[in-house]
């Protein structure tokens, strides 16, 4: 049969555009913020975080810290409670939790 070929096909597109919808988060009037954002441009677009995190981690082959910062956004009701998380400055992944009542 010659549909698993394209069956396969669709589902990695559909997963691919699936996980950069992911990395994403649309603030105030159309502004996205995605990972490489440094937080002067995220707080500026998005205004203050309703929780702010900072901790140090510490990789396996240094004894030194990095700086890692973790905002929490919370958009509304209906809407998914977003997490940031910037390292050494840049935005590095955003996480959704859960629906805000």
């Amino acid at each position: 049969m010659k549909t698993a070929p394209l069956t396969c096909a669709a589902l990695a597109l559909a997963l691919a555009t699936l996980s950069a919808h992911a990395e994403t988060l649309r603030c105030g009037t159309g502004y996205i913020v995605k990972a490489g954002d440094n937080k002067a441009d995220v707080l500026q677009n998005c205004g203050e975080p309703v929780m702010r995190d900072t901790f140090c981690s510490a990789s396996r082959n240094d004894s030194s810290c990095g700086n890692i910062e973790e905002w929490t956004y919370n958009p509304g009701p209906g809407q998914f409670m977003t997490t940031l998380r910037f390292v050494e400055g840049r935005l590095q992944s955003i996480r959704y939790g859960n629906r805000v009542r």
